[in-house]
Formats: C-alpha cells, sequence, structure tokens
C-alpha cells in the first residue's frame, strides 16, 4: 500500500546535520583529492568549491536560508500552463519551409519564427504560410532590412483574421536594425491589429559573446529606448507596454538561465514602475536556446545541450520556447534534426510535466541569490549604458562591445584550459568521425561558438601525426597516453602509438618518420630511462620531444598535464609538426 505524500517523513528527529558537519564531510573528500591541505580549516570548502561567474559573481556550492536575507524574490514566472514550442523557420526556398512548418505544427509546434532575408523574402510570405491558421498558431517576424516591409505584407494577409495572441510583427531595434521610425510605424501597425510588433532581441548580444549580466543590461536599456520612441510618438505607455517581446538565450548552465529570466522580469517591472505604469507589468519571453554553446564536432552532443536549455528556459517562466536543432551549426537542419528540437519541448511538457508548476526553482535558496545578484549585476550594465546616451549610443561608441570583448577573452582562457570543457571540441574528440551532411545556411553565420578555436584546428587537420612514445606495459602508461591522445585529437593532430616497451631501442624501432614524440609513462618510468629515450628519439630523428606529465629534469621541448593553455600548446604542436 502506498504511502500518501502528506504523511511520507521528510526528515526524522535524528536529523541534526548542520553546515560544520557538511564542512566537515566534504572537507575530508577535498583533502583525499589534493584540492585541501592537511592543516586547512574545514571552512575553507566554501572558497574551494565556490564558483565565480564571467559577471564577477560568487555561486556558493550549496544554498542556505541566510542567503535570502533582505533580499528581494520579485521577478518569479506568471506562465500558466505549457509554453510556447516556437520553430525557427528559414530557407532555403518558400515551398520548403512551408513544407517544414507545416510538418512541425502538425507535429507539436505552436507558433513560428520567420526569417526574411536568408533564403525568403517578403514577397514569400503568401506562399511560406500557405495553409497555417493564423489565428490559432502565432507568426513572429524577423526581417532584418526590411521590417516595415515585412510587417505591412503579414496585416494585409491577417486581413479578416483575429491574430492569435503572441503573434508578433518584429520591429528589432539597436543589434535588430531598426530605427526610430521604423519601430514607431510597426508598433502602430500593430496596435491597430492587437499583437505585438517589437521584439527586443538580447540573444544576438550573446552570441556575440555577451555574459548573462550584460545581456540584461542590455535588453533592458533597448526596451527603455523602445518605450521612449513610442511614447514619444504618441502611443500611451500601457500601448508601448504591451507591443514589446523580449528574446534571451538560454544555455546549457541551468541555474545561471533560471536566474537571469527571473531577474529580467524583475527589472522589466522596476522599469514600468518608475516610467508611471499603474498596474503590474508582466514581460513576455521567448527563449531561444544558445547557438554559442553548440559544436560543429560531435553535433549529436547539441541535443543534449538544447535539452538543458531548454528545461531552464521553462523552469524559468519563458512563455515561448525555441530549441535550436543540434544540426544548425551544419547548415539548415534537416527533418531529423527539426523533429528532435520541436519534441525536446513537448517530452518536457508533456512527459516530465515541467510546466505544470508556475515556479519550480522559487525558494530554492541558491536560485533565489543568484536572481538578486544578477538583477543588480543587470542594473549596473543598464546604468552604464544610460550614462552613454542609451543603447543605440552605446553600440555605437563601441563600449558596449569592449565590455563583450573582455568576457570573450576571458571566456577564451577558461575554454583554452578546458576549464569550461566542450564535450566532442576540446574534450573527448573524435578526429574519425563523419559529421552529418547539411545544406548550406543562405546566410553567413554571424555566431561566436565557445569552442570556435578548436573547430578552426579540426578543420585542418595536421598533416603529420605526432609519435606517441608509450613508456613499459598498457597497465603503466594507458592514463597518461589516453590524455595525450585525447589533447593532440582537440588540435586535430593524429598519433601513432608505439604500444608495449621495455626501453629506448623498443621505443626507436617502432618509429616511422615521425618528427614530433610524446612520451607517455609513469614517473618511476621517467626517472629511471626518460633521459634515455628522449635521447634516443633524437639521435633517431625526432626533433621536437613532448612529455605527457610535469616536466622535471628531463632534456625535453614541451610538456602536457591537467591546466595547461590547451590551445597554446596544440599551436605549438602543430608548428612543431610543419
Amino acid at each position: 500500500m502506498t504511502t500518501p505524500i502528506d504523511q511520507i517523513a521528510l526528515a526524522s528527529d535524528e536529523d541534526t546535520a548542520t553546515a560544520a558537519d557538511w564542512e566537515t564531510a566534504t572537507a575530508a573528500v577535498l583533502r583525499k583529492s589534493r584540492r585541501l591541505g592537511e592543516d586547512d580549516a574545514d571552512s575553507s570548502v566554501w572558497e574551494k568549491l565556490a564558483r565565480t561567474t564571467l559577471d564577477g559573481i560568487s555561486v556558493a556550492p550549496i544554498g542556505q536560508p541566510a542567503d535570502l536575507e533582505g533580499l528581494t524574490t520579485s521577478g518569479r514566472p506568471t506562465r500558466e500552463g505549457d509554453w510556447d514550442i516556437r520553430v525557427h523557420v528559414v530557407g532555403p526556398d518558400a515551398k520548403a519551409a512551408n513544407e517544414a512548418l507545416l510538418v512541425d505544427l502538425e507535429n507539436g509546434a505552436t507558433s513560428l519564427w520567420l526569417e526574411l532575408g536568408a533564403g525568403l523574402e517578403v514577397a514569400d510570405l503568401e506562399a511560406v504560410l500557405k495553409g497555417v491558421f493564423t489565428d490559432l498558431a502565432p507568426v513572429v517576424l524577423d526581417a532584418p532590412g526590411q521590417r516595415l516591409a515585412a510587417a505591412e505584407e503579414l496585416v494585409d494577409l491577417l486581413d479578416g483574421v483575429t491574430p492569435a495572441p503572441g503573434t508578433n510583427l518584429g520591429a528589432s531595434p539597436a543589434l535588430g536594425g531598426s530605427d526610430a521610425d521604423e519601430v514607431v510605424a510597426v508598433a502602430r501597425l500593430a496596435v491597430g491589429k492587437g499583437i505585438q510588433g517589437v521584439v527586443v532581441d538580447a540573444a544576438k548580444l550573446h552570441e556575440l559573446g555577451a555574459s548573462d549580466a550584460q545581456e540584461l543590461g542590455y535588453s533592458i536599456a533597448v526596451g527603455v529606448e523602445v518605450l521612449r520612441t513610442l511614447t514619444g510618438a504618441g502611443l500611451s505607455l500601457a500601448e508601448a507596454l504591451e507591443v514589446v517581446e523580449f528574446r534571451y538565450a538560454a544555455t546549457d548552465e541551468q541555474f545561471p538561465t533560471i536566474a537571469k529570466l527571473r531577474a529580467a522580469r524583475r527589472l522589466w517591472a522596476r522599469v514600468a514602475e518608475l516610467s508611471g505604469a499603474t498596474e503590474p507589468v508582466q514581460q513576455r519571453q521567448h527563449v531561444v536556446t544558445s547557438r554559442a554553446m553548440m559544436s560543429k564536432y560531435d553535433p549529436y552532443v547539441n541535443m543534449l545541450r538544447g535539452t538543458v536549455a531548454a528545461f531552464a528556459a521553462g523552469v524559468g517562466g519563458a512563455e515561448a520556447v525555441t530549441v535550436v536543432p543540434f544540426d544548425a551549426p551544419l547548415g539548415l537542419p534537416n527533418a531529423f534534426g527539426r523533429r528532435i528540437a520541436r519534441n525536446t519541448s513537448s517530452l518536457l511538457i508533456a512527459e516530465s510535466h515541467l510546466a505544470k508548476v508556475t515556479d519550480p526553482a522559487g525558494g530554492a535558496y541558491a536560485v533565489e541569490k543568484l536572481t538578486d545578484d544578477l538583477a543588480v549585476a543587470g542594473w549596473q550594465e543598464l546604468g552604464r549604458i544610460e550614462e552613454v546616451g542609451g543603447a543605440a549610443a552605446a553600440l555605437a561608441d563601441g563600449s558596449v562591445q569592449a565590455r563583450v570583448d573582455e568576457v570573450v577573452a576571458t571566456r577564451e582562457q577558461l575554454v583554452a584550459r578546458r576549464k569550461q570543457p566542450i564535450t566532442g571540441v576540446s574534450e573527448f574528440p573524435n578526429l574519425a568521425e563523419q559529421l552529418p551532411e547539411r545544406t548550406a545556411h543562405p546566410s553567413a553565420d554571424e555566431v561566436r561558438r565557445y569552442g570556435a578555436s578548436f573547430e578552426a584546428l579540426r578543420d585542418e587537420p595536421a598533416a603529420a601525426p605526432v609519435f606517441l612514445a608509450t613508456m613499459g606495459p598498457i597497465a603503466h602508461h594507458t592514463a597518461r597516453a589516453t590524455f595525450a591522445s585525447n589533447l593532440f585529437a582537440a588540435g586535430g593532430v593524429a598519433v601513432t602509438v608505439a604500444g608495449p616497451t621495455a626501453g629506448p631501442d623498443d621505443l626507436v624501432a617502432k618509429l616511422d618518420g615521425e618528427v614530433v614524440a610524446c612520451l607517455a609513462g609513469t614517473d618511476a618510468a621517467y626517472e629511471e630511462w626518460g633521459a634515455a629515450a628522449v635521447e634516443a628519439l633524437r639521435a633517431a630523428g625526432v626533433r621536437h620531444v613532448i612529455l605527457a606529465g610535469k616536466p622535471g629534469d628531463l632534456a625535453v621541448d614541451d610538456s602536457c598535464a591537467t591546466g595547461l593553455d590547451a590551445l597554446a600548446f596544440l599551436n605549438r604542436t602543430r608548428e612543431a609538426l610543419a
């Protein structure tokens, strides 16, 4: 017989563990892994396990009730029920786009995000939307360079139809390219039709490398400019607030994503309040899984990244979620990629019941604290943008981009040192993989992927392999040999493996003209015959010797160990191979 949930004891009288007990238990584990010294206090675990975000926010390893003392916890999700499963539609032509979106709508998608100018044109709108019930499925336009024309065309097509809630004519200021006149003209069309007309696309800044707080501050700054522009043109504050939708990126860092979306609502509500809104204002959010976090190599891992990001978007309260297909970095997604993308949301909603609770993260100390920290950091970024005259001015003078570039440089170092590992790219690469073939995307990819530097090396594999000079039996050298092989593969460098060896003569006998060699063995083997191995390899024609591990006293040219700048090492190795 099943015990009713209200009768289950979540804690017994004997469960009296304290924070100090956790410190003691955790410290023991860290000492065993040598991350904490014997003389270090147990309380040092907080510092050792804390993580600092790219915005300089310290995230504690676990949350505590004290974290919420004096904090504001506004910004909670307000969406009731399922989120809108929004699919992205782009060329290569109107017929193919129409066929693809109809399949999407018939199999779980609930709205369309149409990109024009990348294979589709304004004149194609009618053909693209053939067979779509626009009173049921919202249509969101994205037409850089022709936003007003696209909006006018869609309004004409909607004549006699009550558009589905969430339909957006797609004016997009700042990085979106719409000037003030276009924003006003499109907004007026939207107000006349009772739909939305403006998208504040903060995901574009994310795709250039922005941090969470920078994305937040930028989005609110652009939103403020939209309100000023529209109210200055005669629209009421209520009308201006009603026509705006915000687009954010969701990454596979689920808790920062959840906190970012909650913080965004809090900041926008504060802007509305300061602007004179008399009723509470809710920010409508369209969240897109990050293109920057995706990889071209081992693209199937993108399914996992997209699932975690979609989970975070749903938990964070997004009204609409677009899961970018796993094969998007390779070109135009095919039917399989689109199916997996839309089904990701369907499974989270229908199988995991994720939309049944309005705010699943509510009350979690760590999430509430991070929400507050991000809101404060985002508001500070808004202040910096406002100081130079607003979003347009800050983009024009390069100040926003300069701050983003600083974040990009920091992230590049984390990726280079593999402290921010990318599966299939910087970790566990497969040089023998065959990438799925996809049709080229009709527009250039402007996204800076986190693994771009490693991918550039993989795009041009090294012409020659490294000789992996494995020392001793397999059981002795396998750990360092595996580490070195994976490291080389991350830079497009293949290896030839010596296998079990008993001494320098064995190593030299297995050379096959390689000019770069990497010794891989135990510390004992290095001490016993490492120097002789180096000498024998050089005498046999090897001109660049690498050691897997710390170099010590051996006369090698380079070494590789955990924590090194992998990109710099790989570039040095490729130069030696050349």
